[in-house]
């Protein structure tokens, strides 16, 4: 199972770099490959009697691997084609419910959206396929008969499970390049996924439950366990989709200009009471320090201003509190949209100068002010 997914500061274990994509193998992982290992070890022993306890459960967990690094080639397929777009892919991570590739920036078009999500499957299935063919030609009751033919039965139902169309699966990113395609409208296509992947949540959990009710028997509690999951992941990925494409939807609100505050300028040694004093004096909402030719050289931080006590102000000068004004902190007072997010995400900060084309200062903008236009999304 793949999808996009936010940036995770502890990926777990690095495994390696295939295609110069970091790998990493999350620690729940090895939740999942003792659960598969455990229940796939009966099946084992079921097709290959003659095998002792011990060599079942190492060819049971040599199941668990392989399935993994099936995985593992359906996320490489997917980053694989978005860097061939040139689309930045950060690494890959393999975690309970299978994989998951960081791509970091979106298709430009429907049709490279489609292509990116249907690499996957179509690996997947592709895997499924020469695997069902060498199946046809190995001993069913050997080591490598049984390992063969899990493999490529697990391979056919990753590559269709993961054409399903609802979002944060392959096929609801299918579904959202055809809506898009359809509409001209990316945001149109994610909401229509999304909505979609909720669906196919709730009949993963409702479907076990009415199948076992027409049957008169009890549900088995295995299959259901793993529907929850499943369905919780689809859910929750449905779900931060939405989030996001009404978070994008705003990115047009976002004006440099219409969020600045306004800034009074000091040197470095104006104690901070006396700034403050100015700062209201003027009606400004920031402080700039310049050097004594009136060229600005950092930025005060409101956070810092705020700790420090009142009765300490008229003796902390306001250079202490600045951030030096590196280039990438000085923006023009007309970035909008998406420039501008992609201005501030590329140096991450609490202020920003604001200047006009002429190198004059607009004032300053705050990334809490540009935070308070998505509270709430």
């Amino acid at each position: 199972m793949s999808s996009e997914s936010p940036r995770q500061d502890n990926p777990g274990l690095r495994m390696g770099r295939p295609f110069g994509i970091p790998v990493y193998v999350s620690p729940t992982w090895f939740i999942v490959a003792a659960f598969i290992t455990f229940t796939f070890q009966p099946a084992v022993v079921s097709r290959l009697p003659e095998l002792s306890t011990g060599l079942s459960y190492l060819v049971a967990l040599v199941f668990a691997v392989l399935l993994y690094v099936s995985v593992l080639l359906h996320e490489l397929a997917h980053c694989v084609v978005a860097k061939m777009y040139g689309l930045p892919v950060r690494r890959i991570t393999l975690y309970l419910l299978g994989g998951v590739s960081e791509i970091e920036r979106e298709p430009q078009t429907p049709g490279r959206e489609f292509m990116v999500a249907f690499s996957g499957p179509l690996l997947s299935l592709g895997l499924g396929g020469v695997g069902f063919a060498l199946d046809r030609f190995l001993d069913p009751d050997t080591i490598l008969g049984v390992l063969s033919y899990q493999l490529w039965l697990a391979n056919l139902i990753v590559g269709v499970f993961n054409l399903l169309p609802g979002l944060p699966l392959d096929g609801g990113r299918m579904l959202r390049a055809g809506v898009w395609k359809l509409t001209r409208s990316s945001g149109a296509g994610t909401i229509a996924a999304a909505w979609v992947g909720r669906g196919l949540a709730v009949v993963l959990v409702v479907w076990p439950a009415v199948l076992s009710l027409m049957s008169g028997q009890e549900p088995s509690w295995g299959p259901l366990i793993w529907s929850v999951l499943l369905a919780s992941f689809i859910w929750f990925g449905a779900t931060q989709a939405l989030r996001g494409a009404r978070m994008r939807a705003r990115i047009p609100q976002v004006n440099a200009r219409a969020l600045a505050r306004r800034a009074i300028a000091v040197t470095a040694d104006v104690p901070l009471a006396e700034a403050l004093r100015r700062t209201t004096e003027a009606q400004a909402g920031a402080i700039v320090v310049v050097d004594h030719e009136g060229r600005p050289t950092g930025i005060v931080n409101e956070i810092a201003v705020e700790a420090t006590p009142e009765n300490r102000r008229p003796w902390v000068a306001v250079g202490s509190l600045a951030r030096n004004l590196e280039p990438s902190l000085v923006l023009a007072a007309d970035l909008t949209g998406e420039s501008l997010i992609e201005a501030m995400r590329e140096s991450p900060a609490g202020e920003y100068l604001l200047v006009e084309r002429g190198g004059e200062i607009f004032g300053v903008l705050a990334t809490s002010d540009v935070n308070r236009l998505f509270t709430g999304v």
